[in-house]
């Protein structure tokens, strides 16, 4: 039996991506997001992303990269380097890397994965990432969305519970 291999070990940065995508079976499956506070939605959307190729790689946006995205000033929660931590600590997940913009677009591009995946709360015929990789004959879908699980949702959670917490004192 082959041991699992360490999260540490799943991170690549985006530099060292040709040699590491050369040791990755195909076909590539490319999915991407934040990912801040790893919940049951995420697990099976990026188990189930994982069958649809021979590896997965997930795009992680950096920090700088999600507080563009107007989450809040809040997020993300957990530093760029954490996330990639226990995003590589899934057996579904191959490759962890980051991007810096609002999109993938441009790392997209350097992968050229044969399938890209979205959740399902996006409509994935409307992303521009759906036409750059169906441009050079690779597939774009949505995967059903798990309703009540969320990571917005879990901060709104945590919120409201805390001055129950405390007292109402900070």
């Amino acid at each position: 039996m082959t041991p699992p291999i360490a999260p540490a070990d799943k991170i690549c940065l985006p530099g060292e991506l040709p040699a590491r995508l050369a040791a990755l079976p195909k076909p590539w499956v490319f999915t991407n997001g934040v990912f801040d506070i790893l919940h049951r939605g995420h697990v099976q959307y990026l188990h189930e992303a994982s069958q649809l190729g021979a590896s997965l790689i997930v795009a992680l946006n950096t920090d700088r990269s999600t507080r563009l995205l107007g989450k809040g000033p809040e997020r993300p929660l957990n530093a760029e380097l954490d996330r990639a931590l226990v995003i590589g600590g899934l057996a579904s997940v191959a490759l962890v890397t980051f991007f810096d913009e609002s999109t993938p677009l441009a790392l997209l591009e350097r992968v050229r994965p044969e399938c890209y995946v979205k959740g399902g709360d996006y409509d994935i015929e409307r992303l521009p990432e759906t036409a750059l990789v169906r441009g050079w004959g690779g597939r774009a879908q949505a995967l059903p969305f798990v309703d009540g699980y969320s990571t917005t949702r879990l901060v709104q959670r945590m919120a409201a519970a805390a001055p129950a917490r405390t007292g109402g004192r900070p």
